[in-house]
């Protein structure tokens, strides 16, 4: 589903959502404490608590509390999908579950069901309660059948008959029909009839199209716009479903299914084939996770779990209508008023050209000096998409080599390669297509790459290649000269819109072969022992953030000047936490800037009192990673596409770049200052594992939305008269 919501995409809970595939490895020498670790399931959902916070703030727009409450419930679905699925996995097979917690899997899981039990409730009653009051106050009202009149209905009936009865299958339960397959997340009716001629009671289940809207539009009554559920509608049509039966009962239901992939790839020669194998078994997998309309009998929902294998705890009976991810569709209504402001972004002051009716020279621009991007608030389409198009285009170009892990429809990113591979260049594609959800797409794109002449590679067995890396080789009189992109986020022109990400474009012949020899590593069979600016894993990665955090503690204790900073998706790594830690035992001042995931206890007496957590969502996906070190007033930065999880350090090819331009460096470290400051919206981790939120100061007044202030930062921004 592609939404213009920051979290509204089956991106996202994918990229928080770690697997159980490594043990942890606690630097714990017996001298800190046991509990001392955040349970991560449960992080997760308080993750996903502070998006629906989100949906629950009057002060947000209205249409986006809509998109909030969607999005809550994609990434719930998600959460089930994956990582539920995942440790329901391990433990009906009898593998071992690493829990960071050290309690036992089955304690987990049922934590892990109170808390989203708890938490689906909330989220219907913020819907019934908040939201939807207030769309009826903005003249977008959701009713149901009963609220409409005779004339709707008449107009209604005519809809079911033309646009909806073709299309729907009911299917019977009975000796001759068993029961049917219900798919992972679709919405379903079950209905129970009567036979008035034998009065025997039969059951069917009815399954609610996904390819209609969600929605259906009632005549506009002055300017009112009117939906009706499309459940509901069937629903008060089930006589001509089935007629000449009587309608006992009928109720909404869905299922979740485990569709997580696990791909041995070293018992086949083909990844390909063996992932599409597998993307159709995801289809089968078990049920997980039961969603019923709480005015459900007992008697059908006796035959639902009875036949779903389901458990009383798996069971989750909720206010219709289930599946508030269909409230995404809300998000195309044209009521500017009750969204974000418009905003366009702006091109990167080091890629404008010194006369505005000069034609942008991008190569001309990097070899002026490394260039950091801060996407969505510089254009992502005037800067790396126009690198590679520019880099397809021209004639110069010998060679452009990219990894590709997640990407959009249509992507001008995948047709610049095809274009450059048809121009006669030179073009390597490294397709992760084990890129979780996205799957089926990444191989239809490897596919189209190979048609068009372009070299697709799949990168190492045992592997996800998540690097963000793209490296343009062009022939610059008798020289080669390498233009390199190291980014934080995919090559995804529609989520760079929405995802806050860095980027550098360099032409730094040093970055430059780098990038060669790690292409050359995941493309044949090179082995490379050391880089120079870049830091990579799963070899060197976790090595290299040890030692500079064992670094920082040293400094600390010898009373030099000493500091960490770290922002990330999800902080999980036990090691690194551990280090973190023992740096603030020392006295280094750690801050840790986490969007999702974090199993570190901040503000702990004797373990980590001198370490803050903060964690920002809004209107923009925050999706970047940076790691500050203050290095004896020396600072080392990087960027990159880690995240601090045992898949990326262990089992992910991971690229993290040092920055090396002064002012790169200062514009890191001003992004921490606005995200730690007490002046700015943000929730702050305590040491009980609750996350706070702080949006208003002592007189009640909002507190400083750093998105904001960072697009004002950054749309001021003015090339310096007569700079080139």
């Amino acid at each position: 589903m592609e939404t213009n919501s920051p979290f509204g995409d089956a991106t996202l809970a994918a990229d928080l959502l770690d697997d159980y595939d490594a043990d942890p490895a606690p630097l714990d020498d017996g001298t800190l404490p046991p509990d001392r670790f955040l349970d991560r399931e449960i992080s997760w959902l308080a993750f996903n608590q502070r998006v629906l916070e989100l949906a629950e703030d009057p002060r947000q727009p209205l249409l986006e509390r809509a998109n909030f409450l969607a999005i809550f419930a994609s990434n719930l679905d998600e959460f089930f999908m994956v990582r539920v699925a995942g440790l329901k996995r391990r433990i009906d097979t009898g593998l071992a579950v690493p829990t960071n917690v050290g309690r036992a899997p089955l304690d987990v899981l049922a934590d892990i069901s109170d808390r989203a039990h708890e938490l689906q409730e909330r989220h219907a009653r913020v819907f019934r309660d908040q939201v939807k009051p207030a769309l009826d106050a903005a003249d977008i009202h959701i009713e149901t059948w009963n609220d409409l009149d005779e004339a709707d209905r008449d107009r209604m009936h005519d809809v079911f008959q033309n646009q909806i009865f073709p299309v729907l299958m009911p299917l019977a339960v009975d000796p001759a029909h068993p029961f049917p397959y219900i798919s992972g997340l679709s919405l379903n009716l079950s209905v129970r009839v009567r036979n008035p001629k034998t009065e025997k009671v039969e059951f069917a289940r009815l399954k609610v199209p996904t390819n209609l809207p969600r929605f259906v539009q009632l005549p506009d009554v002055r300017g009112i716009l009117r939906y009706i559920p499309l459940e509901d509608l069937i629903a008060n049509h089930l006589g001509e479903l089935f007629p000449g039966m009587e309608i006992l009962e009928h109720h909404e239901f869905r299922v979740t299914r485990n569709e997580d992939v696990v791909i041995e790839e070293d018992e086949t020669e083909n990844l390909l084939q063996a992932l599409e194998k597998e993307l159709l078994r995801r289809r089968f997998g078990s049920p997980i996770r039961l969603e019923i309309s709480d005015d459900m009998d007992e008697l059908t929902l006796e035959l639902l779990m009875q036949e779903l294998r389901i458990t009383d705890r798996e069971v989750y009976r909720l206010p219709a209508p289930l599946d508030l991810g269909g409230l995404f569709e809300l998000n195309r209504l044209d009521r500017p008023d009750l969204k974000y402001p418009r905003r366009v972004p702006t091109t990167s002051v080091a890629l404008q050209p010194a006369e505005p009716t000069e034609r942008p020279d991008i190569f001309a621009s990097i070899s002026a000096g490394d260039i950091l991007l801060h996407h969505p608030y510089e254009s992502f389409a005037t800067s790396v998409q126009a690198f590679l198009e520019q880099a397809a285009a021209d004639p110069n170009v010998l060679a452009i080599k990219q990894t590709l892990y997640r990407t959009s429809g249509d992507s001008p990113i995948v047709e610049a390669l095809i274009d450059a591979a048809e121009a006669g260049k030179a073009v390597l594609a490294l397709v992760e297509i084990k890129a979780r959800f996205d799957e089926q797409a990444n191989i239809s794109w490897a596919r189209k790459l190979e048609r068009a002449g372009v070299h697709v590679v799949y990168g190492l067995v045992g592997l996800k290649t998540h690097c963000k890396l793209a490296l343009v080789v062009r022939q610059e009189g008798r020289t080669l000269t390498h233009y390199s992109h190291i980014g934080t986020g995919n090559y995804n022109p529609k989520t760079s819109r929405v995802y806050e990400d860095l980027g550098l474009l360099t032409a730094d012949p040093v970055v430059g072969k780098d990038l060669t020899r790690l292409f050359n590593e995941l493309s044949g069979y090179a082995i490379e022992k050391k880089f120079k600016r870049l830091l990579v894993a799963p070899r060197y990665l976790r090595r290299s953030l040890l030692k500079q955090i064992e670094a920082e503690t040293a400094n600390a204790l010898a009373g030099r000047p000493s500091g960490i900073r770290i922002k990330v998706n999800s902080m999980v790594d036990e090691a690194i936490i551990d280090g973190l830690y023992r740096a603030s035992q020392a006295g280094v001042p750690v801050d840790v800037w986490v969007r999702g995931i974090c199993s570190l206890r901040p503000g702990v007496p004797g373990l980590s009192e001198n370490i803050r957590v903060r964690s920002i969502l809004g209107r923009y996906l925050e999706h970047s990673r940076i790691f500050h070190f203050e290095n004896d007033g020396d600072p080392q930065v990087y960027i990159g596409s880690a995240d601090i999880m045992h898949r990326n350090l262990d089992r992910r090819v991971e690229a993290l770049v040092r920055l090396d331009n002064p002012a790169h460096i200062a514009e890191t470290s001003e992004l921490f200052d606005l995200a730690m400051d007490p002046g700015t919206s943000a929730w702050h981790l305590e040491p009980d594992g609750d996350w706070v939120r702080h949006d208003r100061d002592a007189a009640g007044e909002p507190l400083v939305d750093l998105q904001d202030e960072r697009w004002r930062q950054v749309s001021s921004r003015r090339r310096p008269v007569g700079a080139r």
